[in-house]
C-alpha cells in the first residue's frame, strides 16, 4: 500500500512538472487584458483562453452601458418611467455596488454614469467650472434613487435621465468570472489582468506565489514594491496621466459622485480583497475619500488591505500591509 500511495505522489508530482505557463494579451471591454494559465501544452491552454474570453465577451453584452441592445442600457432608457426585470446575475451585480455604496457613504456609486461630463482632462481645461456648474453635475447621481425588486428581480431609476454604468466595477467582476470559470475546468493556477485590475489562483509551475510589482506613480515605468498574491485581487487606482492643475492644487480624473468635484490629495490607491470586484471598487472609493477616511474605512474589513501614495510620494498603508522596497 505504501508502494501505491509513493508511485501516486510521483505520479502527481510529474503531472505538476509538465505545467507551463501561457499568456494572451488581447483587448476585451475596450481595454487591454493578459490571460496567463497554466497548461501541459499550448493546445490546451488556447481552450482555456478562449473559454475565459467568451466569457468576458458575455459580461461586456450583460453590462455595457455603451451596447443599446445590454440589459444596462435597457435600465438606462426606462429612467423615470418604468422598473426593467434584469437577469439575476446583473441584479446581484447591481445589489453587491449598492452595499458597497453604503459601507463608502456614497464615495463609489454606479449612478455616476448621470453625471455631467464638465471635467475635461485632455489638456483644454483653461478654468475651474462654475461652482453652479459642478453641482448640477450631479443632480441625477445618487445610488439610494436606484430601487431594488427582489420578487422579480427589476430595477427601477426614480429620476428622469438617471443612468447608472459598470466603469468602476465591470472589468473586476469580468476577471473574477473568468476565474472562477477556469478554476471549474480544471486550471490549476493562472492570472486575469484586466487592464490592471487583477486575480490569481494557484501557484507558478515552480512552486513561487505569483507577485505583483506596484507601480512607482511619481515614475510609471518602475515599481517601488513587490508584493505576493495568494489566490487573491488587487487593483490600482491612479491619475499618472489624467489630471489638471488650478491654482496649484492637483485634481484628478476621479470625480467624488456625490460633490462633482475631482479628488485631491492622492496619485495611487492599491487595494488588495478576496474579489477583483470588490478590490476595483474600493480603489476608487479609497482614492475619493483621502488618506485617513480611506485607511481607516479598510482597516475595518476584513481580508482588505490598502497601499495609498500622495501627491508628494509619501506611502500609506493600512494595518497588515508589509512593504519591503525594491
Amino acid at each position: 500500500m505504501k508502494k501505491c500511495f509513493s508511485l501516486l505522489v510521483l505520479l502527481i508530482g510529474l503531472q505538476l512538472q509538465a505545467q507551463e505557463i501561457h499568456k494572451r494579451t488581447l483587448k476585451l471591454m475596450g481595454s487591454r487584458f493578459e490571460i496567463t494559465v497554466t497548461a501541459e501544452n499550448p493546445e490546451k491552454a488556447n481552450q482555456y483562453i478562449d473559454t475565459a474570453v467568451s466569457e468576458i465577451q458575455r459580461i461586456e453584452r450583460l453590462i455595457s452601458s455603451w451596447d443599446p441592445a445590454s440589459q444596462t442600457s435597457e435600465i438606462n432608457r426606462n429612467a423615470g418611467i418604468k422598473p426593467v426585470v434584469v437577469d439575476p446575475e446583473l441584479y446581484n451585480l447591481i445589489s453587491r455596488a449598492l452595499k458597497i455604496s453604503e459601507i463608502t457613504d456614497g464615495a463609489f456609486d454606479i449612478s455616476y454614469a448621470s453625471m455631467d461630463k464638465i471635467w475635461k482632462f485632455d489638456g483644454s481645461m483653461r478654468s475651474m467650472p462654475s461652482e453652479e456648474a459642478i453641482r448640477n453635475s450631479v443632480s441625477k447621481v445618487g445610488y439610494q434613487n436606484i430601487i431594488l425588486h427582489p420578487d422579480d428581480h427589476s430595477v427601477f431609476l426614480k429620476k428622469e435621465g438617471m443612468k447608472i454604468g459598470f466603469g468602476a466595477i465591470g472589468k473586476g467582476y469580468a476577471a473574477d468570472r473568468a476565474k472562477d470559470l477556469l478554476r471549474s475546468q480544471g486550471v490549476t493556477a493562472g492570472i486575469i489582468n484586466a487592464s490592471g485590475d487583477m486575480n490569481t489562483w494557484g501557484t507558478q509551475p515552480n512552486g513561487d506565489t505569483w507577485k505583483v510589482a506596484i507601480t512607482n506613480p511619481l515614475n510609471k515605468e518602475h515599481a517601488f514594491a513587490l508584493l505576493p498574491l495568494e489566490d487573491r485581487a488587487v487593483v490600482t487606482s491612479g491619475d499618472y496621466e489624467k489630471f489638471v492643475k488650478f491654482n496649484g492644487v492637483r485634481y484628478s480624473h476621479i470625480i467624488n459622485p456625490k460633490t462633482g468635484y475631482p479628488a485631491t490629495g492622492i496619485i495611487s490607491a492599491t487595494v488588495f480583497a478576496p474579489k477583483a470586484e470588490l478590490a476595483d471598487a474600493l480603489a476608487t472609493s479609497v482614492f475619493v475619500m483621502g488618506i485617513e477616511t480611506g485607511i481607516d474605512r479598510i482597516n475595518q474589513l476584513p481580508g482588505i488591505d490598502c497601499i495609498i501614495v500622495d501627491t508628494n510620494g509619501k506611502v500609506h498603508t493600512s494595518k497588515n500591509i508589509k512593504l519591503d522596497s525594491l
